[in-house]
């Protein structure tokens, strides 16, 4: 298995675990998993309104996976002009954004983040030098 298809794999088993499922079986109750959310979130909306947001992320990996996010629940990323391209806005709940949307990109961002620093590391490596470690760091700045 390629570490693409594991990282696919395990991105997929963390949203299952927020969609609510709890073993490998319920693969196919996805779907109604989905539709959860959705239900979730019309109650949500109709106890807490939804308004506009702006998220900031510090690299295009993590603005993409929260779009595509945001895009799978069913609200419409967009930035406006003269906005940075790492920002994101969209109308959404506060309370879905905390309980749901926020946790879940949290778990894929830092699974995301670790597959692609691993694979970095090992390019690298490869690639470049084999000595991939940190800089030595040293008590003062000279001056």
């Amino acid at each position: 298995m390629s570490s693409e298809t594991s990282l696919i794999e395990k991105l997929q088993r963390i949203e299952r675990l927020y969609e609510g499922a709890t073993t490998e079986g319920e693969r196919l109750a996805a779907e109604e998993a989905l539709q959860r959310i959705g239900e979730r979130l019309r109650k949500i909306q109709q106890k807490d309104p939804v308004v506009e947001y702006k998220f900031t992320f510090p690299d295009f990996w993590r603005r993409r996976l929260f779009v595509a996010l945001l895009r799978r629940y069913g609200f419409r990323p967009y930035r406006y002009r003269g906005q940075r391209h790492t920002t994101v806005m969209t109308q959404i709940s506060k309370s879905f954004v905390d309980q749901t949307l926020w946790p879940v990109f949290l778990d894929l961002s830092e699974a995301l983040v670790s597959h692609l620093d691993e694979i970095t590391t090992r390019i690298i490596q490869q690639a470049v030098y084999s000595d991939s470690s940190e800089a030595e760091e040293r008590d003062m700045l000279p001056g």
